[in-house]
């Protein structure tokens, strides 16, 4: 074990204890400045942190890990499809920006809720975007496993290592709130961004250049240099899909929908959007690389191990001290959605349960006191997951996480932009979306169903169908009563 990539790493976690008491001095002890900063946060804190949050350790270790089996293709699918995410900023966040401003909103159930008029369907939002999002923080802390493994070469273990991450990140989340996990995210997302540049120059100079590595890629392994990829995996049907997935879920990370309130104005959503698709162009591409040129040294990785290939190449062609520069790029990725996944399931938990249900009369600093409990409770839970998973992170996220937060996504568009819509269609809709994804989760539907699309395109359909429906069979008066409350466009 390297003394020196410790002790950089090291000082990398005592700097965002630092920040944490930082913005501690800096709070207000409310629920609103402990979620949302007070709705305070500027265009490029704004902009690192939307990015720092959505890149996590999927970036690092998934992205890797899935470009290892599957190739170069792999990069399309996620830097377009992300990329276009960019879009929702404009679509979704100035208007739930605007929305939350004007009447107060923390949670993505609140606004959902009120839209609507309905308790039921505050809570069901809330129900999915909990469950689907718990295995996403669960990720985290195995990609925290993943990385302090290979910092220690294997002394420390992958469980004392996820435990590592979730103590941390406990500790500043607990201590700043959402100030401290905006400010931290400045941090991390620069990191983030310099340590994975600098991993492809160093692993790129070790297989004898860019060109050459690529070159080899293409003779040694012509498969991961296609279109259909390693094991042909991705078709044109696959391909759309995944497009559609990454528009269509990202929006609806409860950890990027409520950081959309916490921006200080418009001008700082409309700054990320313009910035958000050249970072995600120019950072995806890193670890498909890294996944991809890892088959030349490290052939006939199979289960979990490919999600290691990303530490294990810079290993072998850089000093070990680089390795703990670039494992705290990785918990950078890590870390910054770590601590908002918590942040807004224990803002949910606090507003759209324990003061909905159980303390109405709830003062803010009471919410705020609370929030710290259930930061805590949420962390054990997902340290939990994580220690008792079997799959890849790739395999984790992709079959769990991103379609049961996609079949939200035509309640969300509806809430904003169609006042013909109901509470009992938008019901109705995540209701029909997720039983049917359940459905082709559990294989109770066969998979030829799907037409050789990933299931969340057949789901979303059903449930754009059943919102659609349902609403235009309800009386127009009903539908009337719902309308939204305000509009971006009238400021």
């Amino acid at each position: 074990m390297n003394a020196l990539s410790v002790g950089l790493f090291a000082v990398y976690l005592a700097s965002l204890l630092a920040i944490g008491v930082y913005a501690w001095r800096r709070s207000k002890r409310t629920s609103e400045d402990y979620f949302v900063a007070s709705r305070s946060i500027g265009p490029i804190v704004l902009f690192l942190s939307l990015a720092a949050t959505n890149f996590s350790a999927f970036t690092f270790f998934g992205f890797a890990g899935a470009a290892y089996k599957f190739g170069l293709a792999y990069y399309g699918i996620m830097a377009f499809g992300t990329g276009f995410m960019a879009l929702s900023f404009y679509f979704i966040g100035k208007k739930v920006w605007y929305l939350g401003k004007k009447n107060g909103y923390i949670t993505p159930p609140e606004l959902i809720g009120d839209r609507f008029k309905s308790d039921a369907l505050r809570t069901l939002f809330l129900i999915v975007m909990v469950v689907f999002t718990l295995p996403y923080l669960a990720t985290q802390a195995i990609g925290g496993g993943i990385a302090i493994n290979q910092l220690t070469e294997g002394e420390v273990s992958y469980e004392m290592g996820a435990v590592v991450v979730t103590v941390v990140i406990l500790l500043y989340v607990t201590i700043g709130g959402m100030r401290a996990d905006a400010y931290t995210d400045v941090l991390q997302g620069v990191l983030m961004i310099v340590t994975m540049l600098a991993a492809v120059g160093i692993v790129s100079s070790g297989l004898g250049g860019f060109t050459t590595a690529n070159e080899r890629l293409a003779t040694e392994w012509p498969d991961l240099v296609s279109r259909p990829g390693g094991a042909d995996f991705f078709t044109p049907q696959v391909w759309i899909s995944y497009m559609a997935l990454w528009i269509m879920c990202d929006p609806m990370f409860p950890q990027l929908f409520q950081r959309f309130y916490s921006a200080r104005d418009e001008k700082s959503i409309k700054f990320s959007m313009v910035l958000y698709a050249p970072i995600t162009a120019i950072l995806f591409l890193c670890p498909v690389l890294l996944g991809a040129w890892g088959r030349l040294e490290f052939p006939g990785l199979t289960g979990k191990e490919p999600d290691n290939i990303l530490p294990m190449m810079v290993d072998a062609f850089a000093p070990s001290w680089v390795l703990g520069i670039m494992l705290s790029g990785a918990f950078a990725a890590l870390m910054s959605t770590a601590d908002s996944q918590l942040l807004v399931m224990s803002s949910m938990l606090t507003r759209d349960v324990y003061r909905k249900w159980l303390k109405k009369e709830a003062s803010q600093k009471h919410e705020f006191v609370v929030g710290k409990l259930l930061v805590v409770v949420l962390a054990l839970l997902s340290l939990g997951l994580a220690l008792t998973s079997v799959e890849t992170l790739f395999e984790t996220l992709t079959k769990t996480t991103f379609t049961g937060l996609a079949v939200l996504f035509p309640t969300v568009i509806a809430a904003l932009y169609w006042s013909r819509a109901t509470k009992w269609g938008c019901i109705a809709s995540i209701a029909a979306g997720e039983l049917i994804y359940a459905g082709f989760y559990y294989e109770i539907l066969p998979s030829s169903l799907t037409g050789g699309f990933l299931p969340v395109i057949p789901v979303v359909l059903v449930a754009v169908a059943a919102l659609v429906l349902v609403s235009l069979a309800a009386p127009k008066r009903t539908a009337e009563l719902q309308k939204p409350t305000g509009d971006a466009s009238t400021e």
